[in-house]
């Protein structure tokens, strides 16, 4: 009976969505004409568009600035193989309780402190730079390098936060349970506490992939050749603008689907946890 009287509403509300959804469409449409037409109308304009939104310029610096923007997947793709797995062990490492544990705590909220206060740019500079100006046998020159293992550094610390979340979101009924059973605390850890910990944050998690697509373009100040340092150079060569467009166009054509997909999962996430509760 319930279910009925629920269907028979639905249509009821049908036409007054459709028409939200309508004046919502034309609002937006209208704001969008009233910009373009402000920004067409600016005196400045035929100059600007020369100088940012030349056809011309665009042919010419795509395919520099594409064959850039592979390098930029790579270092996004090994940074998201190296940060979940980083981050998990300086998070376990925080979590384990027991004074026998004080110094493995210590060190590790040391790392998170540190890595989360020092912003990305300059540990980039610091890494890129310092490290090999030292010529320590051994140790890397290379820029890609340097790029990647600050990048890594600086997301593991804030998602090693995130992870510690989740598990303190745990109820320490379940530690306690798994103790009871006479697992050690890393076993408990595993089994009992991590798996549930890690659903939590997941959405959370997603969100620091999208934040890490886009930060990877900072490793261009190394010299990095990715698609921003092809863009400068092209833009150095020619005196034009343009460039800058195809990197941001190549950008949002990656962060776009994932901040789609982070909030369809987030929405899904909730759902379902709903339905549980229920």
């Amino acid at each position: 009976m319930v279910n009925g009287s629920r269907e028979s509403r639905t249509p009821r509300f049908e036409p007054e969505a459709v028409r939200s959804s309508v004046i919502a469409a034309i609002s937006l449409l209208a704001f969008a004409g009233l910009v373009v037409g402000l920004v067409i109308s600016s005196p400045n304009w035929p100059a600007v568009q020369k100088q940012f939104f030349s056809p011309k310029h665009f042919n010419a610096s795509f395919w520099d600035v594409a064959g850039g923007f592979i390098t930029n997947i790579e270092m996004f793709i090994i940074s998201m193989l190296v940060i979940p797995v980083l981050a998990l062990v300086v998070a376990l490492m925080r979590s384990f309780r027991g004074p026998a544990f004080l110094p493995i705590r210590v060190i590790s909220a040391a790392y998170v402190d540190f890595f989360r206060g020092v912003p990305l740019i300059l540990l980039i500079l610091m890494l890129g730079f310092g490290l090999p100006a030292l010529d320590i046998p051994g140790l890397p020159r290379s820029a890609f390098f340097w790029g990647l293992t600050a990048l890594s550094l600086s997301y593991s610390a804030y998602t090693a936060e995130i992870y510690r979340s989740g598990i303190d979101a745990v109820p320490e009924s379940q530690r306690s349970s798994a103790r009871a059973l006479g697992l050690t605390q890393w076993q408990a850890f595993r089994y009992a506490i991590l798996p549930q910990a890690i659903r939590n944050v997941v959405p959370a998690l997603m969100n620091t992939v999208v934040s890490l697509q886009k930060d990877v373009a900072l490793v261009s100040i190394l010299g990095v050749r990715e698609a921003v340092r092809e863009a400068e150079i092209y833009a150095a060569r020619s005196f034009n603008y343009t460039s800058y467009l195809v990197a941001t166009l190549l950008f949002l054509l990656i962060s776009i689907p994932l901040t789609r997909g982070v909030d369809w999962y987030v929405e899904r996430d909730r759902r379902l946890r709903s339905q549980t509760m229920i």
